[in-house]
């Protein structure tokens, strides 16, 4: 699982488009990265090729995107919903293309491969909007096949496919990897690389174990356990050996792979110089993070699933991500080879440089990719239509508003600054007592908080909601993924006051004077009477919530109160034009 930026690569111009900061100095997480430490000779701006990258909006494609800019590749970008990528610095390089597609669609797919020389394969459907995560990748994968097949006879050579996939036991052979004792994510990533290979396209497969970095599910997971329990009480796996690797060094393989045409065709173990217990890898982690060394007690009695309930309450990982992971952490999973260390060559990061180096990303908010990027928010089809009779149900609505003698763009810096350390303005106790609940019973709770405490994307994870649409100093939309019995949004609309309205009531402003109203709006399609009960039984406490969010909110601008917070009239229609909205069912593999 995944982590950070670019290798050095000089100052050029195509710094402001990998995020490296002026000057050609590459950010701590990928310092020293690539080849001997030195920094290669910037590329011209001459196309090397056309790549395509499936995957882009997740961890890894997000960041190696950049990257293969960078380099002077040619990038395609696909991604199901465009919007995702669109506050992505690297997505207006003049040599990005971003295109629609979806991995179970196969016309897209093809159309999408149409002239490019390689494809990167950096999709999986481990993630807890699909139950099936093994049934989906075969399918994504088939799709795949049949895409580059139907290139025979259109262009002259197939593009090669870079897979990156997950490192097998070593003494696990290929045609061992049903067995019983290896993870079904294992198995299934073992699978997919055996169907990309039908496609008769040079297929180059990198296998990885953990992948350390800022924002990946592997250091968020250790970060969580290290930096909340002094004391834990773990399964005996703690004591298993594994062999992770620097998100730097996964990118550098993978980009140097489009350099290697000898490493077509073949099959590589891509891992760190260490090989720590995970009991090694927690006491590493308290090191580089300042704390004390903390106090581990395996026992035997903790089952899969058990810990995969355990591993949900501590850390952000939901219990149907959480139980795939335990699986396979119960294995000793290290390089059976190192062939490719002599063909791409690099300063392989040891666990403790790798780890301080994240925590360095994290401390100065430079995160542009974490685990939770990936894949696509199960939308409801009434959110792209606004039709929520037709979706089986009747939309229920409350909102409230006020009105401040400032510009829109004071009023939405507050507003995009929402959630994570910065709390949700009012009755942050009860939000938190709503995190633990939903906890609980299964769902994401406060864990997640935010990629970035100032700057929102469409697709970022913002606690137990998720960021569906983003229009700066305009509008905020988040879809709920909290356990609701039924579909809730919630929306805050930042509008201009015409000078028409400046007067039609005490929040009258002095002539000339800016005004701004911020609007909040909570919207809910209810699931049988169970919804019906939840909203009701809420709406006089939302009234509270929100008219005290309003306030503070208020108060966070510094600018005076025209009028107090105010009851909306019913909104209808709301959401018809959601920019990006997918047209059909949700891609779980995209």
């Amino acid at each position: 699982m995944p982590a950070n930026t670019t290798p050095t690569q000089g100052a050029s111009a195509t710094d402001s488009w990998s995020g490296t900061p002026s000057g050609g100095h590459p950010g701590p997480e990928h310092a020293g990265a690539a080849g001997s430490g030195a920094a290669p000779a910037p590329h011209t701006t001459s196309k090397r090729g056309t790549v395509l990258i499936t995957g882009a909006t997740g961890y890894v494609g997000g960041r190696l995107a950049p990257l293969l800019l960078e380099r002077g590749w040619h990038v395609r970008a696909l991604a199901r919903n465009p919007a995702k990528l669109a506050g992505r610095p690297w997505t207006t390089h003049p040599g990005c293309d971003i295109v629609r597609g979806d991995m179970l669609d196969e016309p897209s797919l093809r159309e999408a491969l149409r002239g490019c020389n390689a494809v990167f394969y950096l999709v999986h459907s481990m993630n807890p909007a699909v139950a099936a995560f093994a049934d989906a990748d075969r399918k994504a994968a088939y799709c795949m096949v049949r895409a580059l097949q139907s290139l025979r006879g259109v262009q002259d050579v197939l593009p090669r496919v870079i897979y990156l996939s997950g490192l097998l036991p070593p003494e696990t052979g290929k045609e061992e990897h049903g067995a019983s004792r290896v993870s079904e994510h294992l198995r299934s990533r073992a699978e997919v690389g055996e169907i990309l290979a039908l496609a008769d396209a040079p297929l180059t497969v990198l296998r990885a174990a953990q992948i350390i970095g800022s924002g990946s599910a592997s250091f968020e997971i250790i970060r969580y356990l290290v930096d909340r329990l002094p004391v834990m009480i773990t399964p005996r796996w703690v004591h298993m050996q594994c062999q992770p690797i620097a998100i730097s060094n996964v990118l550098e393989y993978l980009a140097g792979c489009l350099d290697h045409p000898e490493t077509a065709g073949q099959a590589y173990d891509i891992g760190g110089p260490d090989i720590p217990s995970y009991r090694e890898l927690f006491d590493i982690y308290a090191r580089e993070a300042g704390l004390r060394r903390r106090l581990i007690i395996p026992v035997p009695f903790l089952t899969p699933e058990l810990s995969a309930h355990w591993l949900h309450l501590v850390t952000p990982v939901p219990v149907a991500l959480a139980r795939p992971l335990i699986h396979g952490l119960r294995q000793r999973v290290v390089c059976g080879e190192t062939r490719i260390r002599d063909i791409i060559p690099q300063d392989l990061l040891p666990c403790d440089e790798a780890i301080r180096r994240a925590l360095d990303r994290l401390r100065t908010h430079a995160v542009p990719t974490r685990w939770t990027d990936a894949g696509s928010p199960a939308v409801p089809e009434w959110v792209a239509c606004g039709d929520a009779e037709y979706a089986g149900g009747h939309l229920l609505g409350d909102g409230w508003g006020v009105r401040l003698a400032a510009t829109p763009e004071d009023v939405w810096k507050p507003v995009e600054r929402i959630g994570g350390d910065t709390g949700w303005y009012q009755d942050n106790t009860l939000w938190r007592l709503r995190g633990l609940l939903d906890t609980l019973v299964g769902g994401p709770g406060l864990r997640r908080g935010r990629r970035d405490p100032e700057t929102l994307r469409t697709g970022d994870a913002l606690d137990f909601w998720r960021v569906l649409d983003v229009q700066p100093g305009k509008r905020l939309l988040l879809l709920a993924e909290m356990k609701v019995p039924g579909d809730a949004l919630l929306e805050f609309v930042v509008r201009p006051v015409s000078d028409a309205e400046h007067g039609d009531d005490a929040g009258a402003t002095p002539t000339g004077a800016q005004a701004t109203e911020l609007w909040m709006q909570s919207w809910f399609l209810p699931r049988g009477l169970a919804g019906l009960a939840y909203w009701y039984a809420l709406l006089p406490v939302h009234g509270r919530i929100f008219r005290g969010m309003l306030a503070s909110i208020a108060t966070a601008t510094g600018a005076p109160v025209l009028r107090p917070p105010f009851r909306l009239p019913a909104q209808r229609n709301f959401a018809c034009a959601l920019p990006g909205a997918p047209d059909g069912k949700s891609s779980s593999a995209s």
